[in-house]
């Protein structure tokens, strides 16, 4: 049985990024919660080379219903040309916790 919410991850390459899609997302209620966590390196296949980057991972706390809009934002406001938009239902939630993420992605509140 899902929740409705989801956790979306999206690592951007720099504070200043984080920080300017956090205050974005959430200014424009497409997220409830935002965790910035520290800095990983991460290696990847792109363009048929293997490249290594540091990142910084964001989670994203959100609304199934508002899964299509925040990708659009991000991939807006990312300066990735293909961003990591990977969401993760969440299947059960504290329902007080659930009740809020609601509330907060709420846009006509």
């Amino acid at each position: 049985m899902s929740s409705g919410l989801l956790v979306v991850l999206c690592n951007v390459p720099d504070g200043d990024v984080a920080k300017r899609l956090t205050e974005s997302l959430l200014q424009r209620r497409l997220v409830a919660c935002v965790n910035q966590l520290p800095a990983i390196n991460s290696s990847y296949r792109w363009q048929g080379q293997i490249e290594q980057a540091q990142e910084i991972p964001l989670l994203f706390k959100t609304l199934e219903q508002n899964f299509s809009a925040l990708c659009q934002a991000i991939k807006a406001e990312h300066p990735y040309q293909v961003p990591e938009i990977i969401a993760v239902p969440v299947s059960h939630a504290l329902e007080a916790y659930a009740n809020w993420v609601k509330q907060e992605c709420d846009v006509e509140h």
